[in-house]
């Protein structure tokens, strides 16, 4: 390999694990995949620069399980804070993800009133729901929801809806398999600090349905987003195991959720 060909193929290894992709761990397999991926290349005929510089980012990107971060800001764009009031006057924060025309998926302990995790107790009753848009309180309504009485449960989802707003639709899978380790990325209202990122794998399926998994489980990040490695949504953080902020639950995205969305943005 010439001496130009290699400063590439270490500019392009540096350059990537520093700053070009989101979160995630350097396996030496990884890299040693991507270093044979690209000597095989350059080794075949009328091999380009360009071609070997696409290799490697491509072998990089498959075995570290890492997403462009310019596909995470772009994301990013695409959830607000949420934030209800009860009759008693208290305000309560989390978030919803768009999924067009005004509707949003969020958590349904965040915008109706359920009950503690014996089903007793009901907190009070929500009267009003707000999403946040360019600094803006936006009044939204309940259009539909799961059959959850308590948190941290397979029905604990909703939809809401508020005047169509500009905002980017996010790109939906229903049927995301939620393999162990397959990286993940969450994005949810830290904390009502706004929208911030959080990475992990994905853990265990659950009896009832949800996924384990070590993501960042701060307060107000229910209804949030998990994505996947092409920035698809896959499922919402709805909780996180009591005392412990790294051990969260997500609820995978199921069909069933989305019947009252009338258009969902095809992938492109």
């Amino acid at each position: 390999m010439g001496v130009s060909r290699r400063v590439v193929l270490v500019g392009l290894f540096l350059a990537t694990t520093s700053s070009s992709f989101a979160v995630g761990f350097v396996r030496g397999k990884g890299t040693d995949d991507a270093l044979k991926a690209a000597s095989a290349l350059h080794a075949s005929e009328g091999a380009s620069e360009a071609s070997l510089v696409a290799a490697v980012k491509q072998q990089l990107t498959t075995e570290m399980g890492l997403v462009p971060v310019n596909v995470l800001r772009e994301r990013r764009a695409s959830f607000v804070q949420l934030y209800s009031h009860d009759r008693m006057g208290q305000t309560h924060y989390g978030t919803a993800g768009y999924l067009g025309h005004g509707y949003f998926i969020t958590v349904k302990h965040a915008v109706v009133a359920l009950g503690g995790e014996s089903g007793q107790h009901k907190a009070p009753e929500i009267v009003g729901v707000d999403v946040v848009y360019q600094d803006q309180a936006v009044p939204a309504q309940v259009v539909d929801m799961g059959d959850a009485n308590s948190e941290v449960d397979s029905g604990d989802w909703a939809i809401i809806r508020s005047r169509d707003l500009d905002l980017p639709t996010l790109h939906v899978d229903a049927h995301f398999p939620f393999e162990f380790a397959e990286p993940v990325f969450r994005l949810g209202n830290d904390y009502s600090k706004g929208i911030m990122l959080s990475s992990g794998y994905v853990g265990q399926r659950t009896t009832g349905g949800l996924i384990t998994c070590l993501t960042d489980g701060h307060p107000g990040v229910s209804g949030g987003g998990v994505l996947n490695r092409r920035g698809d949504l896959v499922g919402i953080p709805i909780g996180r195991l009591e005392g412990d902020y790294r051990f969260s639950f997500i609820l995978p995205l199921r069909p069933e959720m989305l019947r009252t969305i009338p258009t969902l943005a095809p992938r492109t």
